[in-house]
């Protein structure tokens, strides 16, 4: 896969356009801005002339509606409303979103922190009760705008668009899609077997990146969440499994902690353990499609060099083949 070579919306986010943007909602920078490390989005540290410092957010184009984008702060607004650590945009002229020439934008405080020590169990446990806290609030209302996390939007959709866009090399296709395939024929008879489950509003994307942490002898300290971007409908246990790493025993252990943190605030169903390798699983099919998908923004070719060539997608297919053994075999148990 090459680059289209074309301009990409976001190279037209040079500091005087983000500076300007600032000024429109008036708040005036004082010239200094920072870049922040952001893929899906652009993301930018300024401080202000009050001497405050914030964060902007410019939105992907084309990726969320206005309406879709309003469901996310309202669910940021709802968790800090309720005292969860979670950084909400600021209202600021009555609005939480912007819109700056083709860009829609929020902004932010500055909220700091670290990657949390997971192989602390008492880290895991706090994150746990945060969790609990999160799908409390969360469980409040739903999305009616965001699509949900699910098969058909995370394993037969990305799946259809990459054999539509003849993303695949011919030598890798038929390999990859039979894997594939049997993947999915796995992760739908996994959740026919779990049932029905309740879904929430979810994190969505609740990888240890995702989460930043704070001494906890600092006021407000502990874990706290800085970007909602993917939040979804899903089922809670979708928010636990990516903190989970290691062996079977590692992962058990880590597993026990979260949950034993979480129950304080919410009762979890033990039945949605057995879709955690699925949602792995769903996950993987996504995040090629994703990569594909973003192929025109220059950032990506230059930070995944490796992607699209024969043998990321020949790796795919075993990494699918493993997890077509993964859902075949028990599910974690706390």
């Amino acid at each position: 896969m090459t680059p289209t070579g074309n301009r990409h919306p976001f190279d037209a986010l040079t500091p005087d356009a983000v500076l300007d943007a600032l000024s429109a909602i008036g708040q005036h920078g004082d010239g200094r801005l920072t870049a922040l490390n952001s893929f899906e989005n652009r993301v930018y540290q300024a401080h202000l002339e009050s001497g405050e410092v914030v964060v902007l957010k410019f939105y992907r184009p084309g990726r969320w509606s206005e309406a879709q984008i309003i469901e996310e702060h309202q669910l940021a607004h709802e968790l800090a409303a309720a005292e969860v650590p979670a950084v909400a945009p600021l209202s600021i002229g009555g609005q939480t979103l912007h819109r700056h020439g083709d860009f829609l934008f929020s902004v932010s405080p500055r909220r700091g922190g670290r990657r949390p020590e997971l192989d602390d169990l008492d880290v895991l446990e706090w994150i746990g009760r945060f969790l609990g806290r999160l799908h409390t609030v969360g469980a409040q209302h739903a999305f009616v705008q965001r699509p949900a996390l699910d098969i058909a939007q995370f394993g037969f959709e990305p799946r259809d668009w990459l054999l539509r866009h003849h993303i695949i090399p011919p030598e890798s296709e038929r390999l990859w899609r039979d894997t594939l395939d049997r993947a999915l024929d796995a992760v739908s008879a996994a959740f026919d077997r779990v049932g029905d489950v309740a879904t929430l509003r979810l994190h969505g994307d609740c990888h240890p990146g995702n989460i930043l942490w704070t001494p906890s002898e600092l006021p407000g300290g502990g874990p706290h969440f800085v970007d909602l971007d993917d939040a979804r409908m899903g089922p809670a246990v979708q928010d636990l499994w990516m903190l989970l790493g290691g062996d079977r025993a590692q992962q058990t252990r880590q597993l026990g902690a979260l949950v034993d943190g979480y129950e304080e605030f919410r009762a979890f169903d033990r039945r949605e353990l057995a879709l955690i390798e699925p949602l792995r699983t769903l996950r993987l099919i996504h995040y090629s499609a994703w990569l594909a998908r973003r192929w025109d923004d220059p950032i990506f070719p230059i930070n995944f060099p490796w992607f699209g060539t024969p043998a990321y997608w020949n790796e795919q297919a075993l990494w699918l083949a493993q997890q077509v053994d993964a859902m075949a075999a028990a599910p974690l148990v706390v």
